[in-house]
């Protein structure tokens, strides 16, 4: 059997990821309205908020590393701590720290994979995924493709990617930094009404979020559909070295 041809454009690991966000968004909704498991959520977020008031500075401190740890590994999600650091800090504090952390994070994956290229990269997805995006992704890339890579893609994968090809730094950092805030701002948004228990506007704003990623997703391919350069260039480079 033929190997999958990497200029294949991968549409299954982004639509399952995209439903199954929406599906643990639609599942917290219901069991939000379940009085006793929301009763218990306000409890453990009424014990925690004493805790961080009187450690302020290393609460701070731990919620930003474990923010920067959530935008390289795809396991671990920010978000889950999102309602705490919220019941103690407030809203514009909880998006900066937690912007903050993603930026840190972003930063420190384009670091290794600029070190360790593209091993790196392939243990983070799918070796089709990857490589769909190493050979089409242009030999400079602007900050255009740059954000739309970063709104479309998994918080994990862009700065891994840009690392190992090699982007410039004073490229990835600004569509870092456009494309993370918004998502820190609708992340802290969704947890305001997890808080509060309105399970729709959860649900309405996870798929507003969702579809904007995909409507980028989309953009982003059919640009990346465009004839490759001739070759010769690092585009050349990165597919003879498979």
């Amino acid at each position: 059997m033929d190997a999958p041809d990497p200029l294949t454009t991968p549409h299954g690991p982004h639509w399952r990821r995209a439903l199954g966000l929406l599906a643990l968004c639609v599942a917290l909704a219901l069991l939000l309205s379940v009085d006793w498991l929301y009763a218990g959520l306000q409890q453990l977020l009424a014990a925690a908020r004493p805790l961080i008031a009187g450690h302020p500075l290393w609460g701070g401190a731990v919620f930003v590393l474990l923010s920067a740890l959530s935008a390289m590994l795809a396991f671990f999600s920010s978000a889950l701590l999102v309602p705490v650091a919220l019941v103690s800090w407030g809203p514009l504090a909880t998006i900066a720290l937690l912007w903050l952390g993603w930026l840190l994070g972003g930063a420190a994956a384009y670091g290794l994979g600029r070190s360790l290229g593209r091993p790196l990269v392939r243990s983070v997805a799918s070796a089709r995924l990857i490589d769909y995006y190493l050979v089409r992704l242009p030999a400079q890339v602007d900050l255009p493709v740059a954000l739309l890579v970063q709104l479309a893609l998994p918080s994990e994968l862009p700065g891994y990617l840009f690392g190992t090809l090699r982007v410039r730094f004073r490229v990835y950092l600004p569509a870092l930094a456009l494309g993370e805030l918004p998502f820190a701002a609708g992340t802290v948004l969704l947890g305001e009404n997890l808080v509060a228990g309105r399970g729709g506007w959860l649900v309405a704003i996870a798929a507003l979020g969702i579809g904007a990623s995909l409507l980028a997703l989309s953009i982003l391919h059919r640009r990346l559909r465009r004839p490759l350069p001739e070759p010769g260039g690092r585009d050349r480079e990165v597919r003879s070295s498979r």
